[in-house]
């Protein structure tokens, strides 16, 4: 698999989670070439304001590899990590972010996002973690529309 396979799925996962009334995210953590975890966002779902795809796709893996250090792994995220998401994959060393939408664009259809963007968190924090920014933002940027269309509620 290549990592438009990867993205590819994260936006399959945001999809469903908007036909079960999630908001439009949706995340995959890959490692060697295949499919470790993919989630979409479940805050709705579990009433659990920290339930995002990323968390949600990071628990899963840890799960399933057995580790909190998820080191060589890469995750594909439809949208620009929030702040939370951004330090959760910096704790579970994920190794490379790719990421469709930015936070500026999730901003702009409703959501409360804190406009610290990834590059900015990776400074700060003296992590050069690989960024691929806006890899695919087409794609991930019509969720957001589908995600409207269904009147889905933001947060």
């Amino acid at each position: 698999m290549e990592d438009r396979d990867f993205m590819e799925a994260a936006i399959a996962e945001a999809r469903e989670g908007i036909r079960t009334g999630q908001a439009p995210f949706g995340a995959c953590i890959a490692k060697g070439g295949e499919i470790v975890s993919c989630e979409h966002n479940r805050v709705w779902e579990r009433t659990d304001s920290t339930a995002h795809a990323e968390i949600e796709a990071i628990r899963k893996a840890c799960k399933k590899l057995g580790t909190i250090d998820l080191s060589g792994c890469m995750i594909y995220s439809t949208t620009e990590p929030c702040p939370m998401c951004f330090s959760a994959i910096h704790w579970a060393r994920i190794s490379v972010i790719f990421y469709g939408a930015t936070i500026k664009d999730a901003k702009k259809y409703g959501f409360s996002e804190l406009e610290i963007c990834n590059a900015m968190m990776a400074e700060v924090g003296g992590k050069r973690i690989p960024l691929r920014q806006e890899f695919m933002r087409e794609d991930c940027m019509a969720l957001f529309a589908e995600w409207k269309a269904s009147e889905g509620k933001s947060y």
